[in-house]
């Protein structure tokens, strides 16, 4: 039997140094999982049981597993290419064929598709929350009208009261007349067409503690015009309510519960505003004035610039205006036994009866799923010196099964010699 042992023996090495040839051929494969080949022993049947004594016949090849182990992370220049970091799969859809990869280098086609080489769409969770092949947008980010506006500001407690009405009469105020107020700043609100307007803020100081505010706004063409609909009292334009501040200095209350900009005095057409604002963070303190943080939800039509991915999934638009909103999320899903997939080439899988059923497409994080990460791609996960050691102890392996059948070949000589 040495010659179907050495025989056998030699069938094994050289499927194994396949396997090995394999792996090294595609250690510059994205996303490529490495083989290894498990070998079992044979014996013959016997009908009364295995004998104490009986030899073996040789080995096989039990199966080729394949190693799921993570690759190393590389970044590069394309932000759509996406990594995962830890366990999961991308789905991919192309026509009515499902397949599924590790592999993230995405790029979006001429339909706004995040797609890999092969044209496959990537599967993910639409903007609207629809589960399908994730397509982004090119549409324009629609301008949003001002309604908030926190505004925070030191006024300065050194200043002199002015002697002024209360409520404020004509007289008590100008925005042309600089010594009618203490301090003033701009800021830029948007109409719902997303056109700027400028909001010129003027604060006036009438006791230790409080400080009436007047407002005026330079509109999309230019002018100054004051305030309308509700905003003078007593013949005073622009007057919108006053600031307490404690003895310590800090917010205590307002009177200005909102902003009203009327349509006329916007000009552009678009419907009035009225801006709720914040000034809880503003103080009284005896240093000059600034104003040390400004933000209002409002801005205007922006095109798409760039897209990125978050690490949990999410493909964000970054629009020339400098909004970002979120045109979808990339889903991952994973399997019982990722031994049991098929690969299929292209750095794709299928799944079979022993993989078992994907898990249903959840957001990267969930569960047990990994993290992605983008700007970056996974590595095969090929050890190529360890790789390159296993070639040579193979190439031993045949070697010696080799020797074995040329050694039974010269005994069976022998006993063919004999006379």
């Amino acid at each position: 039997m040495g010659f179907q042992q050495g025989l056998s023996g030699l069938n094994g090495s050289a499927r194994s140094l396949d396997v090995i040839g394999n792996n090294i051929a595609n250690t510059s494969t994205i996303g490529f999982k490495a083989s290894r080949t498990d070998f079992a022993d044979v014996y013959a049947n016997s009908l009364y049981g295995a004998a104490g004594g009986q030899a073996g016949i040789g080995s096989k090849v039990a199966a080729v597993s394949q190693q799921f182990s993570q690759g190393n992370l590389s970044q590069t220049t394309n932000p759509l290419d996406v990594a995962i970091n830890g366990n999961g799969f991308f789905r991919m859809s192309q026509g009515t064929t499902i397949s599924y990869s590790r592999n993230g280098q995405f790029h979006l086609d001429r339909d706004g598709y995040m797609v890999n080489s092969t044209g496959q769409r990537l599967t993910g969770t639409s903007a609207a929350g629809a589960q399908g092949d994730l397509q982004v947008s090119f549409a324009s980010a629609a301008p949003n009208p001002t309604s908030t506006l926190a505004l925070g500001f030191n006024l300065d407690s050194r200043k002199a009261s002015h002697t002024v009405s209360a409520p404020p009469v004509a007289g008590d105020f100008s925005p042309a007349t600089a010594t009618s107020f203490d301090h003033s700043t701009a800021v830029t609100l948007y109409d719902e067409r997303g056109n700027a307007q400028t909001l010129n803020l003027y604060f006036q100081k009438t006791s230790g503690t409080v400080w009436d505010v007047y407002g005026s706004l330079v509109n999309a063409a230019g002018s100054q015009v004051n305030l309308a609909g509700g905003a003078t009292i007593n013949g005073v334009t622009g007057y919108l309510g006053n600031i307490t501040y404690g003895t310590d200095g800090t917010f205590a209350s307002t009177t200005i519960a909102s902003i009203p900009v009327a349509a006329a005095a916007l000009g552009t057409g678009a419907a009035a505003l009225a801006v709720t604002p914040d000034f809880s963070t503003s103080t009284l303190y005896g240093s000059s004035f600034g104003v040390t943080s400004l933000s209002q939800n409002g801005y205007a039509q922006g095109n798409l610039a760039n897209v990125t991915v978050s690490e949990d999934g999410y493909v964000q638009g970054r629009y020339t205006n400098g909004v970002t909103q979120n045109l979808g999320q990339i889903t991952l899903v994973s399997f019982n036994n990722t031994q049991g997939l098929a690969p299929i080439g292209n750095n794709q899988w299928l799944e079979t009866y022993e993989s078992g059923q994907p898990t249903s497409a959840q957001a990267p994080g969930s569960g047990t799923l990994g993290l992605l990460q983008a700007g970056t791609v996974e590595e095969a996960n090929v050890d190529l010196t360890a790789e390159l050691v296993n070639m040579i102890v193979a190439q031993r392996m045949y070697q010696a099964n080799a020797q074995t059948i040329k050694t039974q070949d010269s005994i069976l000589q022998t006993l063919v010699n004999l006379r």
